[in-house]
């Protein structure tokens, strides 16, 4: 995997790295200043803590699939805006400058590739593209990738990193997880197996529907996980929550994911649940 061997070229993907003069990074979780490139030769895990950082989309693509085997589904497909809505600045402009930054045209990439040799249809969120929210696009694109996986019988993975739904499409967004979950259901009833895979970080509507909708869930290690932000909560039960609220631990440890895996073991894990999954349907 080449990309390992090299630093990245800008500031991390979800803002939460503070590089200082591209040598050194700064861990959001255990707040140790590290050498960038030992992280970089090592999955992007901090050699303190294990806190796994931010992965590109395709750099998640080259961890998780065979080399050279993954090809990309409607990456045209865009998005409008019906509502003509505008906050600090016009949705339009806002979903420009995002095409720009990123090359794509909205925050999820789905296609088709194999894994340990294994045919599989995936969906990866963007973050970079407006914090990987969920809005028409992402859905429609998760579905066609749903709708592609029941005509091929194969199995779906779905990467989920994303701060939720995207508010500039008001309730077309939010339909999103009505129409995703639908599409997950189509999947269980043909009894093809749909893995979620949880990153830092997965919230709002996101974490309330698809990404929760699993056969199996799966989660790195330290992701946050919820609904709401921990602030957001703290201050609506006027209660002060429980140590690592919101980590992938925490949901082990209450039953509401199957298994937390580290970066390193995560292809050979996907491919051993495929492998059951695929048995037992």
């Amino acid at each position: 995997m080449a990309w390992f061997k090299k630093g990245p070229k800008h500031k991390s993907e979800k803002g939460k790295l503070n590089i200082v003069e591209g040598m050194w990074v700064k861990c959001p979780f255990c707040r140790a200043i590290v050498y960038q490139k030992e992280v970089e030769k090592n999955f992007k895990l901090c050699p303190k803590c294990e806190y796994h950082f931010p992965l590109s989309v395709n750099e998640r693509i080259d961890l998780l699939l065979d080399p050279d085997t993954f090809q990309e589904w409607e990456a045209d497909l865009a998005p409008a805006d019906p509502l003509g809505f505008v906050d600090t600045q016009p949705y339009v402009d806002r979903l420009k400058t995002y095409q720009e930054k990123t090359g794509r045209k909205d925050g999820m990439v789905i296609g088709g590739g194999l894994i340990q040799g294994k045919p599989l249809v995936i969906g990866l969120f963007d973050f970079r593209f407006m914090g990987g929210s969920m809005g028409s696009v992402v859905g429609e694109k998760i579905c066609r990738a749903v709708d592609r996986a029941l005509k091929s019988k194969h199995p779906f993975l779905l990467v989920a990193t994303s701060g939720g739904a995207r508010m500039q499409e008001g309730a077309l967004s939010l339909m999103q997880m009505a129409k995703t979950a639908a599409a997950v259901a189509r999947l269980h009833e043909a009894r093809l197996p749909f893995i979620s895979l949880l990153t830092d970080p997965t919230f709002g509507g996101v974490t309330a529907s698809i990404a929760m909708l699993g056969d199996i869930i799966l989660a790195e290690p330290k992701a946050l996980i919820g609904f709401a932000g921990p602030r957001v909560i703290e201050q609506t039960i006027k209660q002060r929550l429980p140590d690592g609220f919101q980590r992938a631990e925490f949901l082990l440890e209450h039953g509401m994911i199957d298994s937390i895996v580290n970066r390193p073991n995560l292809r050979d894990t996907v491919h051993v649940v495929l492998r059951h999954l695929s048995h037992s349907h």
